[in-house]
């Protein structure tokens, strides 16, 4: 009898496709390659999820900003249309996974790229949390009975907060276990999800708009209390900053698509611009269709009200039925590009338990201890809402700050290599045809993006006692932001100077590093 290899009784080994490639940055061809266009276009689609962010988020922007604060999201936009331009170049030149690690490190130097790395990936943990937290958005809404903790479904109020984090866990759970299942099941999900997701965007943005009840010119107005117009949408911005993040998705999942040279800048793209678009017409027909815009309702129920009070309990509760599931298929592809970081990460040795957290299941192509532990610390990061309401801002602006962040740490990094003259212009991807550039204009798109990205950061962190600890009493969720990022960098720094005691342990990261900045 003829014995064979364990890779020939694989029920779906890895295919042969872009393991060459692969093998150029010094890494095997572990996760299975099957995702298409569309798969990796909702990667990005549904972490940016426009109908969970907008949903969950609405209701802070316009209780700060009033109806202008609509005009704060082109502005966003325009700014990260200019980051996503950046990293569609490096998504063409470095398909791995574990993107702005990856991109960073070899950019500048691995010590730099993994605190963008770690910074990153604690970044989006926080985000999985503040995306399992927009349930409580639209469940009570849709159903009462989903109101599981006390009586008052407002998240601002101390049972909506817990029931908030009671679904929250109940959501992790249940991603937590897709993501060890299998990436074509996970995938299969995703695109049925983001399917529906833009089936029922279009759909809110036709009938809100058809249901208007005031023209346009109403958002050049600002609500009260805002600190004029300034305030109105510096404050007012946070809901365009937390929807239009997690575009480099596509880049995260690269390793597990068809040409991603050519695919995945293409749909970092794509998934930004459509997000945009559909979640500015959604904002803009909320403010128009809303019944009242001085009732308060708008800035405490959002536009959950909006639906249900405007397009009829039916029409609505149907169109609500639609945003748990984005919000579900969010907190998935959320999770997946967490663990395809943890996964980059180990697979150099650079975290605690790296062996572990590095293995790739042969039959399923799927890490999945990453997924255990991205699922468990976003859980803990949940009971935070038990011990006050404040906690759903303090954790939903953690996170767009780690991420603009870290994203500074890749556009950084990448306009000095531009400045120099060391970035790499040319290539081809795999249908031979030359990799997406911006050519001349790679400086000053650059440029504007890095300012653009560390102003926001700026705006975002900044302890606004109004925004974050307005009953007072918790001065620590005033500056729970810059509290965390410190603690984040702090534990960085510690495992880093533990490290040192031992030999190198990513000397293929190390040696691409070194050819790089050569």
């Amino acid at each position: 009898m003829t014995s064979t290899a364990p890779a020939d009784v694989r029920p779906d080994p890895p295919g042969p496709e872009g393991a060459a490639d692969l093998a150029r940055f010094g890494y095997r061809q572990e996760l299975h390659r099957s995702l298409g266009r569309y798969a990796s276009f909702a990667a990005g689609f549904s972490f940016i999820s426009v109908l969970t962010t907008v949903f969950q988020f609405f209701a802070f922007g316009y209780a700060f900003g009033g109806p202008v604060f609509f005009w704060t999201w082109p502005v966003v936009m325009a700014g990260q249309v200019l980051v996503a331009a950046c990293f569609a170049e490096l998504a063409a030149r470095y398909p791995i996974s574990g993107a702005v690690y990856q991109w960073s490190s070899r950019l500048s130097n691995a010590a730099f790229g993994w605190f963008a790395g770690w910074i990153m990936v604690i970044g989006q943990i926080v985000v999985v949390a503040a995306a399992a937290l927009a349930l409580q958005m639209v469940m009570p809404p849709l159903w009462s009975g989903f109101q599981l903790v006390g009586g008052d479904p407002s998240p601002t109020s101390p049972t909506g907060a817990a029931n908030a984090a009671v679904l929250g866990v109940i959501l992790l759970v249940l991603t937590t276990l897709l993501n060890v299942v299998d990436n074509r099941v996970m995938s299969a999900v995703n695109r049925i999800g983001v399917t529906a997701e833009i089936i029922g965007a279009c759909l809110i943005v036709v009938l809100l708009l058809t249901h208007s009840r005031r023209s346009p010119g109403i958002t050049f107005h600002t609500g009260s209390g805002t600190g004029g117009l300034l305030g109105a949408l510096l404050v007012g911005s946070f809901t365009a900053a937390y929807v239009m993040i997690g575009f480099d998705s596509a880049g995260e999942m690269s390793e597990e698509t068809h040409n991603p040279r050519r695919t995945a800048p293409r749909t970092i793209l794509t998934a930004l611009g459509a997000a945009g678009l559909l979640g500015g017409l959604i904002v803009l027909g909320g403010i128009l269709a809303a019944p009242s815009l001085t009732d308060g309702r708008l800035g405490t129920d959002g536009l959950s009200y909006v639906l249900t009070s405007s397009l009829g309990d039916g029409v609505g509760r149907v169109l609500l039925a639609d945003v748990v599931v984005a919000i579900a298929v969010a907190t998935l592809a959320i999770q997946t590009a967490a663990c395809r970081m943890l996964f980059s990460m180990a697979r150099d040795g650079r975290l605690p338990f790296a062996r572990r957290l590095a293995r790739v299941n042969p039959r399923t192509g799927m890490p999945s201890a990453p997924a255990l532990v991205v699922g468990v610390l976003a859980a803990a990061l949940l009971l935070l809402d038990f011990v006050s309401p404040d906690a759903f801002l303090a954790i939903g602006t953690t996170c767009i700050v780690m991420l603009y962040l870290a994203y500074a740490m890749v556009t950084g990094p990448l306009l000095l290599r531009r400045l120099r003259g060391g970035f790499p212009a040319g290539g081809t991807d795999e249908a031979g045809a030359p990799l997406f550039s911006l050519g001349r204009w790679g400086i000053p798109v650059n440029a504007l993006a890095l300012v653009y990205g560390l102003l926001m950061t700026v705006n975002l962190a900044w302890p606004r006692a109004a925004v974050y600890d307005p009953t007072g009493g918790h001065w620590y969720f005033r500056w729970f932001t810059l509290l965390f990022l410190t603690a984040t960098v702090a534990a960085g720094a510690a495992y880093r100077a533990y490290r040192r005691r031992t030999p190198a342990s990513a000397p293929v990261l190390e040696a691409a590093v070194q050819e790089a900045t050569a």
